[in-house]
């Protein structure tokens, strides 16, 4: 009888374990239920057709991005890359809510990267509100990485919206998708915002350098420059590095140069290049990067690398000028182009575009250089803007491969100049 009692008593807590278990597990399973309602109202919110921004979109950021990815891109001339022109537009009408000068569109900045320099973007445009053009090159894994990404920037960051032209280029045999699959590269982004984009932009940036991506894997760098360049619709385009920012007004004094003259149908206006050493603050004027300059916190680009590369700015001149810090941009002096000069310029659309069978380190700046002198070009420094590129270049941070893949352009280069001589016939002028 006493035994039947503590069986009876047994089965009562047996049961009611179990009924507190299974409480539980219908608990949990709400809660999973729950979870995956929100984040599929986050995600959906994300990637859903709610429209944004101005009711006359003819399509939600989503539906333009799926028309650029539908078209699978075009190859470029080699059939080696696959060129995604435009993937994300920017647009432009947001410029005035911004207070952008409506004729921004006389001048554009136009740059390239892979997806590990792109946090680089966010400083370019604290220097730099005015149209940007930036061609993305993306290989393996990264191609999808790269249109999420782009794709994040054009939803959270409205200055990016509003200004910045995406491109990108990835070999042929590669295809960039939507990336409505890639939901873990939006974690977190919906509630923190643009600085959350950025910030894991930056945390990609040590992947690898830029010409050191493979053993297998060139980077086209002339390709994207002429993606970035023909990409945008501004009569004048600036084409520098994404790493490079320029002086502060340059948009402002450049549109006011082109109210007094504008540059002749055969002239590039030079910005002399600079570098800074990593724990200064970029200068602003000319004033200020003067200072700099002086006690060797600013020093001629590529100083160390390739001196003959830039000194035929005649850096010692331009930092003398009468006008140091203020004044009109105007031109200050004219040069003929002389080898191996490879200076950082403001031209017309209509300039000769960069050589693509120059890809990896050497001779692609130099070859576009070399054309336009022997198409009769004339290089006028202007007074009182620049450029200056973030970091000392110093050897020790260029990859392994470096002297070989110059060598490699060197005789690419002796190829290309011969070839000008039939491209201009008429020219007196060779390199």
């Amino acid at each position: 009888m006493h035994f039947s009692k503590k069986c009876s008593v047994f089965k009562v807590v047996l049961t009611a374990l179990l009924i507190v278990a299974l409480l539980q597990l219908l608990y949990l399973s709400f809660l999973s239920q729950l979870h995956g309602k929100q984040q599929h109202y986050k995600y959906s919110e994300l990637f859903g057709s709610k429209r944004s921004g101005n009711p006359a979109d003819r399509s939600s950021k989503k539906e333009r991005l799926r028309y650029s990815l539908s078209s699978g891109g075009i190859f470029d001339s080699s059939g080696q890359y696959r060129v995604y022109k435009n993937l994300i537009k920017s647009d432009f009408s947001n410029n005035q809510k911004l207070g952008a000068d409506p004729r921004s569109h006389h001048l554009a900045l136009a740059t390239h990267t892979t997806i590990n320099n792109l946090h680089h973007l966010d400083s370019l445009l604290e220097r730099w509100r005015n149209p940007l053009s930036v061609a993305i090159f993306a290989h393996g894994e990264d191609v999808k990485f790269a249109t999420a990404m782009v794709y994040a920037l054009s939803l959270f960051c409205p200055q990016v919206q509003a200004l910045v032209d995406f491109h990108l280029v990835c070999h042929s045999q590669e295809m960039a998708s939507f990336p409505e699959q890639d939901r873990e590269h939006f974690a977190g982004l919906e509630e923190q915002g643009c600085p959350a984009v950025f910030a894991k932009l930056e945390s990609h940036r040590d992947k690898y350098k830029n010409y050191a991506i493979g053993s297998n894997v060139s980077y086209p760098n002339n390709l994207l420059r002429n993606v970035a360049r023909t990409g945008t619709d501004a009569a004048f385009i600036l084409v520098i590095d994404i790493d490079m920012v320029p002086s502060a007004d340059l948009h402002h004094q450049f549109v006011t140069m082109l109210m007094r003259r504008g540059p002749a149908h055969d002239e590039v206006l030079v910005l002399p290049a600079f570098e800074i050493r990593h724990t200064r603050k970029m200068p602003a004027s000319k004033a200020e990067l003067v200072q700099l300059y002086q006690v060797g916190e600013v020093r001629p680009f590529y100083e160390e690398l390739c001196p003959r590369c830039q000194a035929p700015t005649n850096y010692s001149r331009w930092i003398n000028l009468a006008s140091k810090s203020s004044g009109p941009l105007e031109v200050a002096y004219t040069l003929n182009w002389v080898d191996p000069w490879e200076p950082f310029y403001i031209g017309a659309k209509s300039v000769p575009l960069y050589d693509e069978n120059f890809r990896q380190y050497g001779f692609n700046r130099i070859s576009q250089a070399c054309e336009l002198y022997v198409a009769g070009y004339k290089f006028s420094v202007v007074s009182n803007a620049f450029v200056v590129h973030r970091g000392f270049k110093v050897q020790g941070d260029f990859h392994s491969r470096k002297d070989e893949e110059n060598r490699k352009n060197r005789l690419v280069f002796r190829t290309f100049k011969e070839g000008l001589k039939t491209k201009y016939p008429s020219s007196p002028r060779r390199c």
